[in-house]
């Protein structure tokens, strides 16, 4: 198959494999020769388009033509244009589509006292502040002892802020710091704090809230002679307490999944992205939970989304969250739709609208339960959305935030970065796959090849299961494991 055309009224195909200027070809009965050369992910144009109409695909408008496109033509930024502005009207029209039936599946994970599941067991150093980063990471060096048993790992999770932030940012970084501290895959946290930080001890605290104190301690370095020293040794206790832990089977209605895409091409919205939204809807089915963010990766194609908000309050937060972001941008002076990136571009992603339609497939068909702020904890089983921007770390960060106890990401292009919480890479073609071994976990290019999206989402589902049970990423592998914070303020 060299083409694919998603849906009936679709005007342009999406080519699955380099065509060459002059190939006669056929989809959906639709005769084409291409008049120009068509790389692998981009579009070909079915019909002839004048100059103004829009261009459908995914069965939507995801740009408006600059000039006369004839039959045959590549179609991609040099001659169509997005049709998004700052401001749209939504109406919520409620649609309800089944979920599959999935025989009831169990992972190999760990209870925790207070009941919640996890899927790592692992020691974490949240610095409170940039300026103890070192320490944490000498810590971290000197104490790899600790890794044994049911320990799986011992990670400190730099970042340079808690300090020189005022009002909003500061908050953001208490918030998204003390989430991780609750996070379930930790069996023991150490919060590293300096002395002198505007994110004193006490601020920390009232924004973390209850806590078992043999699972989470503080050090603050100034208050010690050998802060490294002292660390180490509460390390140490810590891993005592967490090697208490063993692996038992949990059922799958208890996980909560991530989902986010990077360095998307053309076969995002065809192949990898559909792929994790049938997996989606079949965790669900299960009882579980999964949660989509990248809130301006989802402008030109929320209708999509919003009319699957289970109760008209749960579409007013959806809109009232897209409505945020978007005076996000224009409080700084940005148009809504300078997106997507040159990569993007060149995997054949013409438009924001082009990329949204794509990047929601990951939310499948389920009924949206709850829209989250930003590093807001899951409460509700199903799909929910999480409010957050489109960059990679930042989001999977906030995901993680969450409570996602790992994260399916879907590219086109590859990348090696990871978060806190284990990160599938799931390649958009079955090229990537084969190059890049050593970043991509799970290849979803099968689905170009002939795979139904309904296989891949089985497919994905049992690999998730495998994750869940201890398995390590690729990123887990290499130790790429890291955060980042959202901010919007000065730096004083």
């Amino acid at each position: 198959m060299e083409l694919i055309r998603i849906h009936p009224s679709d005007i342009v195909a999406v080519a699955l494999t380099e065509i060459k200027a002059g190939t006669e070809l056929t989809v959906d009965g639709i005769s084409v020769t291409a008049n120009e050369d068509i790389m692998r992910g981009h579009k070909i144009a079915l019909f002839d388009i004048k100059a103004g109409d829009p261009v459908i695909k995914y069965g939507n408008p995801i740009a408006i033509a600059q000039k006369d496109i004839k039959k045959g033509d590549w179609v991609h930024t040099h001659n169509v244009k997005t049709g998004l502005s700052e401001s749209a009207e939504y109406v919520y029209d409620h649609q309800v589509y089944p979920l599959p039936e999935v025989a009831p599946k169990t992972f190999m994970g760990y209870r925790r006292k207070d009941g919640r599941a996890a899927i790592r067991n692992e020691i974490w150093i949240v610095p409170i502040v940039g300026c103890v980063n070192g320490i944490a990471k000498q810590i971290v060096e000197e104490n790899q002892d600790v890794v044994k048993g049911s320990v799986d790992g011992l990670y400190f999770w730099g970042h340079p802020f808690g300090c020189s932030q005022l009002g909003g940012d500061l908050e953001q970084t208490r918030k998204l710091l003390t989430a991780l501290v609750h996070h379930p895959n930790a069996g023991g946290v150490l919060c590293l704090a300096l002395g002198c930080e505007n994110l004193t001890m006490n601020l920390f605290l009232e924004g973390l809230g209850e806590y078992d104190p043999e699972r989470v301690k503080f050090l603050t370095c100034q208050n010690v002679e050998d802060e490294v020293e002292e660390g180490g040794r509460i390390i140490h206790e810590l891993a005592e307490y967490a090697s208490q832990f063993k692996r038992e089977p949990i059922p799958a209605s208890e996980l909560v999944v991530g989902m986010k895409c990077g360095g998307s091409d053309g076969l995002s919205g065809i192949t990898a992205n559909p792929t994790v939204g049938r997996f989606s809807d079949r965790l669900i089915a299960l009882g579980g939970s999964t949660v989509l963010t990248e809130v301006p990766e989802m402008f030109g194609a929320e209708n999509i989304l919003f009319s699957r908000c289970e109760n008209e309050q749960v579409f007013d937060k959806a809109v009232g969250m897209v409505n945020d972001f978007k005076q996000y941008f224009v409080s700084h002076g940005q148009v809504v739709y300078e997106n997507p990136s040159p990569g993007n571009k060149a995997g054949g992603i013409t438009t924001l609208e082009d990329k949204s339609c794509g990047c929601v497939q990951k939310g499948g068909s389920a009924q949206i339960v709850d829209v989250l702020r930003y590093a807001e904890p899951v409460t509700k089983k199903g799909l929910n959305v999480l409010s957050g921007p489109g960059n990679d770390l930042v989001s999977a960060t906030d995901l993680t935030a969450a409570g996602a106890h790992l994260i399916l990401f879907t590219t086109g292009r590859g990348t090696p970065f990871g978060a806190p919480a284990p990160t599938v890479k799931i390649s958009t073609n079955s090229a990537l796959y084969n190059k890049k071994r050593n970043w991509i976990d799970f290849n979803a290019g099968t689905v170009a090849d002939g795979e139904s999206l309904d296989a891949a989402g089985d497919r994905l589902l049992d690999f998730v299961m495998e994750i869940a049970s201890g398995k390590k990423t690729k990123s887990e592998e290499h130790g790429i494991r890291e955060i980042s914070i959202f901010k919007d303020g000065v730096v004083l």
